[in-house]
């Protein structure tokens, strides 16, 4: 009910942009264009966490960037999802940035899973509906690409807010796992995410597609931190 109200207020209520402020637009020109800019460049939390497959991310987590994503993310401004999706398709192609192999020839979007109840609290999985508009981007430009939500929360954990980099990576560590009979050995996989912070549920989701037995290429986010941009 609540995605469908937020879907809805995003067409008949007044409107500002999500990034500036700027009225009348969800979303205005100029920060359309910066989510669609490119090109998407490696970016290292510092520290970086053991096992984190390099990261690519389209914008920085900061001004304009963090704004759209938390309006999207926490307020349910779902119309977001397209210009986002559009931005982390960016991401995915310097992550993988040749054709997939066998099997299939098809690449997999893997989204970091989010908490039951954090699904619950925001009325939509933002990280998943992202991953999704990232898909149809990338077979618009002729990508042979899939999302994959194989990962799944075996166990609750805290809400990361306001924990350091140390404290995440204790919280997290074993939390997530592979469904039963997927992923395929071999298969080409991405993970995907909203925005990299400390970098710990990335680590943790490669840890489990490795134990898996399907690494993936790289991960692929939105936004990265500042201070980690290369």
């Amino acid at each position: 009910m609540r995605a469908w109200w937020s879907e809805l207020s995003s067409l008949v209520l007044p409107a500002e942009c999500a990034g500036c402020g700027t009225p009348r637009d969800v979303l205005c020109e100029a920060c359309r264009a910066l989510l669609r800019a490119g090109p998407a460049r490696r970016v290292r939390p510092v520290p970086e966490p053991a096992g984190l497959p390099p990261v690519y991310a389209a914008v920085r987590y900061a001004d304009q960037g963090r704004a759209v994503l938390l309006a999207h993310k926490e307020r349910g401004v779902l119309s977001l999802a397209g210009p986002l999706g559009r931005a982390l398709a960016l991401s995915v192609r310097a992550a993988c940035p040749g054709p997939p192999r066998e099997p299939g020839g098809v690449l997999g979007l893997v989204p970091v899973p989010s908490a039951r109840a954090a699904v619950a609290r925001r009325g939509h999985d933002p990280v998943r509906r992202i991953a999704l508009a990232a898909a149809g981007w990338l077979r618009r430009e002729g990508l042979a690409v899939r999302v994959r939500p194989v990962l799944w929360q075996r166990r609750a954990v805290a809400d990361q807010t306001g924990l350091g980099a140390r404290q995440r990576a204790r919280n997290l560590a074993g939390a997530l796992a592979v469904r039963p009979g997927a992923p395929a050995a071999g298969e080409a996989l991405v993970l995907v995410d909203d925005l990299v912070t400390t970098g710990a549920s990335l680590a943790e989701a490669a840890r489990a597609l490795r134990e898996a037995g399907a690494p993936p290429l790289g991960a692929a986010v939105v936004a990265g931190p500042s201070n980690g941009w290369f």
